[in-house]
């Protein structure tokens, strides 16, 4: 399984290193999660990670409380007009 070009995959690695370990968990769970069946596998070899690394992301991503609705930009929100 290589759902992704060379170019991505580097880009991928790189991001993930450049984050902290937690958010490292939670980057390569939402992307083990995107990929669907085989995604965990496929994001653990190609970030060097351990599977149960991607499942600890999981969790802290389900523990993470809602993000409240006043926290969300409006459409337009920051643009010059």
């Amino acid at each position: 399984m290589q759902p992704y070009s060379p170019a991505v995959e580097l880009s991928m690695i790189t991001f993930f290193s450049s984050l902290r370990e937690k958010d490292q968990r939670c980057y390569a769970a939402t992307e083990a999660e995107k990929l669907g069946h085989g995604g965990i596998e496929y994001i653990s070899f190609l970030l060097g990670c351990d599977p149960k690394t991607i499942r600890q992301g999981q969790a802290d991503l389900k523990a993470l409380p809602p993000l409240p609705p006043d926290w969300c930009r409006k459409k337009g929100a920051g643009e010059n007009s």
